[in-house]
């Protein structure tokens, strides 16, 4: 259900959050246990990561404003992000957590969760992928790993077009499935600490809809495409309850579209194994933010990127917690 008022947003955040990351003390030379569990992160841009860390250029991002090194520094902000930097000052690297994703840039991006993982050369943003991790991994002992495949601008209605909606299947679909299978084909290759004790596909979220939202006739479509979708990923991949969670689009005021991306989450046949997850608190003022002429990135801010991918691991957690998937 969309809820409208958000008041209190970020000082609910905040409290929650503090519960949620602060009471574990991050492990980062933790190998964890076999069989690895793995995530697939799929979606558009926004899963791909616009967070802004740092930049050199602050007067064009807003003097630093909403970065994450910015919110870190700020004592009223800083408590829930603590256990992202060690105590000499360099970015956690865990584990037990690996993550990797394919870009057309620069190429696979592997290795342990931290910051960078996203199509920019460098380590100057993140996405979901960092919060979620640090919740997903937090959780279990198993060696966890985040295959991460999103590309800017695709739809669902037309890219990601899974196979039951009919029509010429998505590319994008189908260049998703491949590049989750070429990441699982050489885990050893990819992580040498993994230990040969097989995998499980564990769960899959999906952040994506501007390039639905925007089209009539794929708003009108999009509650059956993602169902669809759903069905279809489990059925690739032989997991007929496989714990999916989805992101709304919270950063457009397109209701029509949002409801139809929580319809979802409510159908009958995906109770108990499909979470949906509203992220409209989690937008944050342009003025407030690095990136103040990118709207559909939720302006680049930091807290927006962060908070999602808590909310997304916990929303995982709770599925798995009560058994979706066995």
């Amino acid at each position: 259900m969309i809820h409208k008022h958000h008041k209190l947003a970020f000082a609910t955040a905040c409290i929650v959050l503090t519960v949620c990351v602060t009471t574990h003390t991050v492990q980062v030379d933790r190998a964890g246990k076999g069989p690895v569990k793995v995530f697939i992160l799929a979606g558009q841009s926004n899963m791909e990561g616009q967070g802004v860390v740092d930049l050199d250029h602050e007067e064009y991002y807003n003097g630093g404003k909403g970065s994450l090194e910015h919110v870190m520094q700020d004592p009223a902000k800083a408590r829930p992000y603590r256990h992202l930097k060690g105590d000499d000052g360099n970015w956690v690297v865990r584990g037990d957590v690996w993550l990797w994703y394919k870009t057309a840039r620069s190429g696979v991006k592997k290795g342990g969760l931290t910051i960078g993982y996203t199509p920019y050369p460098g380590k100057h943003h993140f996405g979901p992928e960092l919060q979620f991790g640090h919740v997903i991994g937090d959780h279990l002992d198993n060696q966890v790993l985040l295959i991460k495949t999103a590309w800017g601008g695709k739809s669902l209605y037309q890219d990601f077009r899974p196979p039951s909606s009919g029509g010429q299947v998505g590319p994008y679909y189908t260049k998703m499935l491949e590049e989750i299978r070429e990441a699982l084909a050489n885990i050893k290759k990819h992580f040498p600490d993994y230990d040969g004790r097989g995998y499980e596909i564990a769960g899959f979220v999906w952040f994506q809809g501007w390039n639905d939202m925007i089209n009539k006739a794929a708003v009108t479509e999009y509650q059956e495409n993602l169902a669809n979708l759903i069905e279809d990923v489990r059925k690739e991949f032989r997991v007929p309850n496989l714990p999916v969670v989805i992101g709304e689009t919270g950063n457009c005021d397109n209701m029509p579209f949002r409801r139809a991306q929580a319809a979802v989450g409510q159908r009958a046949e995906f109770k108990g194994t499909v979470a949906f997850v509203e992220t409209e608190e989690f937008r944050r003022p342009a003025n407030e933010s690095p990136n103040v002429g990118h709207g559909h990135h939720w302006y680049g801010n930091a807290e927006s990127y962060f908070l999602i991918g808590n909310a997304l691991g916990e929303a995982m957690k709770k599925l798995l917690e009560a058994g979706a998937g066995e």
